[in-house]
């Protein structure tokens, strides 16, 4: 048995040891694409890794179908909804995030530019796009068709007759699950989630003034203000001083709803404590650039109204670019960054994606999956 143990194991070494760019590149493209590569993308891959141009040779696998209408839709699909889960359909969220990828667009655009992808018009079976409805989609991922081949951009204002739009902040499945019921809150969280890495709890801090903290939060939960002051204001403070960029945007009549000078009434419900702050326009402002805080490194827009403003406010801080690193690391390399090494890997090219390589989505996938691809 022992003997047999050492025969496998010696075994094991010896492929490890003879592993060279034809098993980088399977590896390579299977983490990308998640099936084998053919003959021929095989030796171009392995080629390519050879003459010490691993980027392009992940760039090659990206290329095939199966990144776009399965590794990548079902990445970007825990994005789009509460429970941060892929078992969900396609929907206009995840398909603009994939135009914006394949078309190699600015990744900045993806909160701000007024954007959407859709099927191509004259597909088979394939209902006309609505901004009441997901059929459209989903009728394109029932139906098999090829997603890297058949959307096309349009612009959100004329599909959705939105005065405002902010990229996927305003499509149809961002509002069904943000702006739905609840004070918007939720959009603002899921933002930060989604494109900056960090929730509300790691950016509690108490000393930041509670001067927006609305009427629905009670100053004495419990009967106690010193939970107020030791916790609440932790989040709330610096939560709502930004939510105000979403207080004319609902989600009603199962589609997005835009009304400039509107504030929903939703946003000012709940009247706990009278004194507390009431929204009466769309203008935000960011309390976090100081304090323990300012480490997320944000850029020069720190105030602004509405969605866009916003958006914009958070693809350049540059936790925006470590996060989107970090979101691709998780993706290629199915795992998060676990040495410090690859945790500075991430810091790195995330600031490569925001300077060096202008925001493409595309080469921050390549970067980060060749380095997991084996020695």
């Amino acid at each position: 048995m022992i003997r047999k143990l050492l025969i496998i194991s010696l075994a094991c070494a010896s492929f490890t040891s003879m592993a060279g760019p034809r098993e980088q590149a399977i590896k390579l493209h299977n983490r990308l694409a998640g099936v084998p590569p053919t003959a021929s993308v095989l030796n171009q891959m392995t080629n390519l890794i050879t003459a010490g141009e691993e980027i392009a040779a992940a760039r090659v696998a990206i290329e095939n179908p199966y990144f776009y209408n399965v590794k990548a839709k079902n990445w970007i699909k825990t994005w789009t909804n509460e429970a941060r889960t892929n078992r969900a359909p396609l929907n206009d969220y995840v398909a603009t995030v994939l135009g914006v990828i394949r078309d190699e667009r600015p990744f900045h655009e993806i909160l701000s530019a007024d954007i959407l992808y859709v099927g191509r018009p004259g597909l088979a079976n394939v209902d006309d796009y609505a901004d009441n409805n997901n059929d459209h989609y989903e009728d394109l991922e029932n139906r098999g068709f090829d997603l890297k081949a058949e959307l096309v951009p349009r612009t959100q204002s004329a599909m959705n007759n939105l005065a405002q739009t902010a990229g996927v902040i305003t499509t149809r499945a961002a509002g069904e699950a943000f702006f739905s019921a609840g004070t918007n809150r939720r959009m603002t969280r899921f933002l930060f989630m989604n494109f900056l890495c960090h929730d509300f709890e790691a950016l509690h801090d108490i000393t930041i003034p509670d001067i927006y903290v609305r009427r629905d939060v009670e100053r004495d939960p419990g009967g106690d203000s010193r939970t107020y002051k030791n916790t609440c204001v932790g989040c709330h403070a610096g939560q709502d001083a930004l939510g105000g960029a979403f207080a004319y945007f609902d989600y009603t009549g199962n589609r997005v709803v835009y009304q400039a000078g509107n504030v929903r009434n939703k946003i000012n419900n709940n009247n706990y404590f009278p004194d507390g702050h009431v929204v009466t326009n769309d203008s935000w402002v960011n309390l976090w650039t100081t304090g323990q805080n300012s480490t997320l490194g944000w850029g020069p827009l720190t105030s602004g109204n509405g969605a866009r403003s916003f958006g914009q406010m958070i693809t350049q801080a540059q936790a925006f670019g470590k996060c989107m690193a970090q979101r691709s690391f998780e993706m290629a390399c199915t795992r998060a960054p676990m040495t410090q090494e690859e945790k500075d890997l991430v810091t790195s090219l995330g600031q490569e994606f925001m300077t060096v390589d202008n925001y493409n989505m595309k080469t921050l996938i390549a970067k980060v999956a060749v380095n997991c691809m084996g020695e």
